[in-house]
């Protein structure tokens, strides 16, 4: 007889009772969400041509694809280890012609080739929502406060989001000061770890202030505004304060503005959400840049959101009341109690128990009864 496993790869799990059903209503509440805000649902394949895929990818992200041969084509795929850039492909091709500001919203899993130590899961959902055709502080606006109230549907609560400007160093070591590409990746590796030590070793004294303007977001654009070079950084700033104003009595607002991780494509305006009570990030948004089948770029905004931890550690897993149905029911009654809001677990034969499967209250003629 052949033994029956439970293995499965590394970095992947099954969901069970009650956890899926929870994932599944958090998702639904987000996506609810995002539609009365006018984004409309789109849900690109799982799998694409790797050439494609990773022609819209950036960076170090193109070794997350987890490649084989299609044997059909014998071309090479890829499972897709991030929507957003299947969005921009769908926005620039099969939606081209829609009007902009052009609102999408989506979910669906998503994998990595490589787990990492805080996020052990290779396979997870993302949700999100990208506003295609500007990125401008009205827009930008707009996705951080819908992001926010996504995640207050979903149930969490003390949100804070940490504003940061992703080309930062892009922006300064190519003007006021200047650094070698070479350069510029070691004062970023300082600038994440807050090295001040480090900055001045490299002889890149200039950046440290940037450490500095790092904490609560008015007393950390005061540095960033006394830090300002030649001015060059003016509308950047006064493109995240107006953003900041606009959702200020809805969150709380933070600034890092050297933060990049998972930023690598976003351009002058980026943010993290966070919530009360979770350890890590819930997600990530800014602006970015899509491209087109012409050869030039379309601005966006948009935000994802990785809800896949927060059900993994029980959040919003409820049981709920079963009412278990015995044989014989009336079936009129049955149907009326589950319009009402009630579950059912009809009985099967004389031996199938009420508690044994897990029902709290049973079916007494037309009333239920609890157990």
């Amino acid at each position: 007889m052949q033994k029956l496993s439970n293995l499965l790869p590394e970095g992947f799990h099954d969901s069970l009772p009650p956890h899926a059903e929870a994932g599944s209503r958090l998702e639904r509440d987000v996506l609810d969400t995002l539609a009365s805000h006018g984004y409309a649902r789109v849900s690109p394949p799982l799998v694409e041509y790797e050439d494609v895929l990773s022609g819209r990818m950036t960076g170090s992200s193109k070794r997350d694809l987890m490649r084989f041969v299609d044997p059909i084509s014998q071309r090479t795929l890829a499972l897709r280890p991030d929507v957003t850039m299947q969005i921009g492909r769908i926005a620039a091709t099969s939606l081209s012609e829609a009007a902009r500001p052009l609102r999408l919203s989506y979910s669906g899993q998503v994998l990595k080739l490589r787990s990492g130590q805080l996020r052990p899961e290779r396979s997870r959902l993302q949700i999100g929502a990208e506003l295609i055709g500007t990125d401008s502080v009205a827009a930008a606006s707009e996705i951080v406060a819908v992001a926010i109230e996504a995640l207050g549907r979903a149930g969490l609560t003390g949100i804070t989001v940490d504003f940061t400007m992703p080309d930062l160093v892009d922006v300064l070591s190519a003007g006021p000061l200047p650094l070698s590409p070479a350069q510029a990746n070691e004062v970023r590796s300082e600038l994440d770890m807050k090295d001040a030590g480090g900055l001045s070793e490299l002889g890149a004294n200039g950046y440290l202030p940037l450490i500095e303007a790092t904490g609560p977001f008015d007393t950390a654009m005061e540095k960033m505004r006394a830090f300002e070079c030649d001015d060059l950084l003016t509308s950047r700033l006064d493109g995240i304060a107006a953003i900041a104003d606009n959702i200020k009595d809805q969150a709380m607002l933070t600034l890092d503005p050297t933060e990049r991780h998972g930023f690598e494509y976003q351009n002058w305006f980026g943010f993290t959400l966070f919530a009360e009570g979770f350890v890590g990030a819930m997600g990530r948004g800014g602006s970015y840049e899509i491209a087109t089948a012409d050869g030039a770029v379309e601005n966006a905004v948009g935000f994802s959101l990785y809800p896949s931890p927060l059900v993994d550690a029980g959040f919003s897993a409820k049981t709920k009341d079963s009412l278990f149905l015995p044989i014989g029911h009336d079936v009129s009654v049955a149907q009326a109690l589950r319009g009402q809001g009630w579950r059912t677990v009809a009985a099967l034969s004389d031996s199938d128990d009420a508690a044994t499967l897990g029902c709290t209250h049973y079916l007494n003629g037309k009333q239920p009864v609890a157990i």
